[in-house]
């Protein structure tokens, strides 16, 4: 089932996210329409939160990264290509150990801040302790495009926004387009859900 993806200014996108249990509820199904929503909406990462659920659970699927057109130069090495072409996972109750080198900066966009984009920075490397859907323990490595893509999607859990990390005079200046979003003042090709404060 394809659920509604919630939109700056809700709390939910601001709480830090709580470690699950094999025996969460429905923790099967939620896996499987939080990917649902994530495809309906060409999403490479979600995180739990933007579903309205504030558990440490979020998903990646990297490989629309790796599609180009015919007539494109291929932004990445063949390597990464391969990387990201095979590249999904389920991350619960994620933890990051490390995160390592020269920052690097790469223009990212998120799917509850509909239509705003901006360069943000982060190191290139880092490793990661995570169970997956069959609660199975993982300590990985990961650089590059994913491990970006993993950082973005682990600030959710954490309730950080890709926002947060843009330099304060870009920040000014989206901030208008930031409310706009949070009173339901845009546009998306997928189903979304703006936050109602209850009177």
């Amino acid at each position: 089932m394809v659920l509604p993806i919630v939109v700056y200014g809700d709390p939910v996108l601001r709480k830090v996210c709580v470690d699950i249990e094999k025996t969460h509820e429905n923790l099967a199904q939620i896996i499987k329409d939080m990917y649902e929503t994530m495809y309906q909406a060409n999403g490479v990462g979600l995180a739990a939160p933007q579903v309205n659920k504030a558990i440490r659970l979020f998903i990646v699927d990297a490989s629309p990264f790796a599609e180009v057109e015919e007539d494109e130069e291929p932004e990445f090495s063949a390597e990464e290509m391969m990387q990201m072409k095979d590249f999904k996972k389920t991350f619960i109750n994620a933890k990051i150990i490390e995160e390592t080198g020269e920052e690097w900066k790469f223009n990212e966009g998120c799917l509850s801040i509909p239509k705003i984009r901006e360069d943000v920075l982060r190191k290139p490397k880092l490793t990661i302790e995570y169970v997956d859907e069959n609660f199975k323990k993982y300590t990985e490595t990961y650089d590059g495009l994913i491990a970006r893509v993993i950082q973005h999607e682990y600030d959710h859990i954490e309730g950080v926004l890709f926002t947060d990390k843009i330099n304060p005079f870009k920040r000014k200046l989206i901030s208008g387009k930031l409310t706009d979003i949070s009173k339901g003042k845009f546009k998306a090709d997928y189903k979304t859900r703006v936050y109602q404060p209850k009177k």
